[in-house]
C-alpha cells in the first residue's frame, strides 16, 4: 500500500514551513503538512522507494525544524490484525534475540483500539516469533507505529537515535544535595533588590533539592532589609517547589529555610565538613575530587558557604576544609554563586563515580 513513506515531526504551527521547505529540495513528492488535520506532522507520498532513505537523510541535515524523521518500511490498513502482521514482517528483517525492542505507537483518530492495546499485542507477537527482549526504558530498536486514520505506517529506529533525559551512561546526582548545606549570608538594601535577590536564591536551591538553606548573618543587621530578603526566599523556594510538584516523575522535597548566626553556626557544626566558595581559593578543576570525596564519603553534612556583597568573613578561613574559587578572574554576582557551585559539584561527583566505576 502506498502513502506515508516519510513521517516527519514538527514543533506545532511549523508544519507548513517544513512541508515547502522539503518541496524545495527537489525531490519528486508529494507532502502534505497536518494530514488529515493533525498538527505537528508532515507526511511525504509518492516518493521513489530507492529516494526515500535519500531524501530522509537530507530533511535531517538540511532542515532543523524537523525534529524527527521516520522511514516507512510497510503502509497498511490501520486494522490491529494488519498492523501486528506487518510488524512481524519488519521484526524478521531487523531484529533477533540479541536485540532489545520496544513499541511505540502514536493513533490519530477515531479508532476500536487504544494505542496501548496496539503496544501489547505488537510487542507480544515479535516476541513470540523473534524472542527479542524487551527493554522499554534503553531499547537497541524502537518499533514505531504511526497511525493516521484508515492508515498506519511502520518502521524501526535506533534507539540511540532519541533524545533522553536519562541514559544508562548518566549517573544520578541529585540523591547527594540532600546532604548539602547551603549557607548563604543575606543581600541586604532596598526592598525590590532584596526581595528579588532573595526570590533568585530560593528557587536556586530548591532546583537542587538541597537539606537546607541557612541564611546567616555576621552580627547585626537591618531587620527589615533582612526581613525582605528572607520573604523573597520563601517565596522562591515555593514557586519552584510548586513546578516540581506539577512536573517532575519523583516527589520533589521542599527545603528547608532557616536563620542563624554565622559563627553560631559554625561553632555548633564542628567537626562537619565545611566548604568555603570566595575568589581567594584555589581554583575549583584543582579540587574538584577532594570536594567530590566528601559528597561521596559517610553519611554527614556538607555545609557550603556563600557570602554576599561583603563575603564570607577571613576569621571562616581557617575553620574550612576546602575554600574555592568558583572561576578564576570573575567575581560571580551573589544570586549566581549556590547554583554555580552546585553545578560544579554535580559534574564533579559525576566525574568521581564513572573513574570509580
Amino acid at each position: 500500500m502506498k502513502g506515508l513513506e516519510l513521517i516527519v515531526k514538527t514543533p506545532l504551527g511549523l508544519e507548513r514551513i517544513v512541508a515547502s521547505r522539503i518541496e524545495e529540495l527537489g525531490v519528486r513528492c508529494r507532502v502534505t503538512a497536518k494530514p488529515g488535520g493533525y498538527p505537528g506532522i508532515v507526511a511525504v507520498d509518492s516518493v521513489l522507494d530507492e529516494e526515500k532513505v535519500e531524501l530522509a537523510e537530507r530533511i535531517k541535515r538540511e532542515i532543523p525544524e524537523a525534529e524527527r524523521v521516520l522511514v516507512s518500511q510497510e503502509v497498511v490498513e490501520a486494522e490491529e490484525d494488519e498492523i501486528v502482521e506487518a510488524a512481524l514482517r519488519i521484526s524478521r528483517r531487523s531484529l533477533n534475540r540479541d536485540t532489545s525492542f520496544a513499541v511505540r505507537t502514536v493513533r490519530r483518530g477515531s479508532h476500536r483500539y487504544r494505542s496501548v492495546d496496539i503496544n501489547h499485542r505488537v510487542g507480544a507477537a515479535v516476541v513470540r516469533e523473534v524472542d527479542a527482549p524487551v527493554d522499554l526504558e534503553y531499547p537497541d530498536k524502537i518499533l514505531w507505529v504511526e497511525i493516521i486514520d484508515d492508515l498506519a505506517a511502520l518502521g524501526v529506529l535506533d534507539g540511540r537515535e532519541v533524545w533522553r533525559k536519562r541514559s544508562p551512561e548518566k549517573r544520578d546526582v541529585r540523591r547527594f544535595f540532600s546532604r548539602a548545606s547551603v549557607v548563604q549570608m543575606p543581600y541586604l538594601g532596598p526592598r525590590d533588590a532584596a526581595r528579588s535577590m532573595g526570590s533568585r536564591i530560593g528557587r536556586a536551591v530548591q532546583m537542587f533539592e538541597v537539606g537546607e538553606l541557612v541564611i546567616a548573618v555576621a552580627g547585626a543587621v537591618d531587620a527589615r532589609q533582612l526581613g525582605w530578603f528572607i520573604q523573597g526566599v520563601l517565596e522562591g523556594v515555593e514557586s519552584r517547589f510548586r513546578v516540581q510538584q506539577r512536573t517532575y516523575a519523583h516527589k520533589p522535597r521542599r527545603v528547608e529555610v532557616r536563620v542563624q548566626d554565622l559563627y553560631q553556626l559554625v561553632r555548633d557544626r564542628r567537626g562537619e565538613p565545611k566548604v568555603v566558595f570566595e575568589p581567594e581559593g584555589e581554583a575549583f578543576p584543582s579540587v574538584a575530587g577532594r570536594l567530590a570525596d566528601l559528597f561521596l564519603s559517610g553519611e554527614e553534612r556538607i555545609n557550603l558557604f556563600f557570602g554576599s556583597r561583603e563575603g564570607i568573613p577571613k576569621g571562616i578561613f581557617r575553620l574550612a576544609d576546602l575554600i574555592i574559587d568558583l572561576c578564576p578572574g570573575i567575581t560571580l554576582s551573589t544570586e549566581y554563586a549556590a547554583s554555580s557551585a552546585l553545578i560544579g559539584i554535580a559534574f564533579a561527583l559525576e566525574e568521581k563515580i564513572k573513574d570509580q566505576e
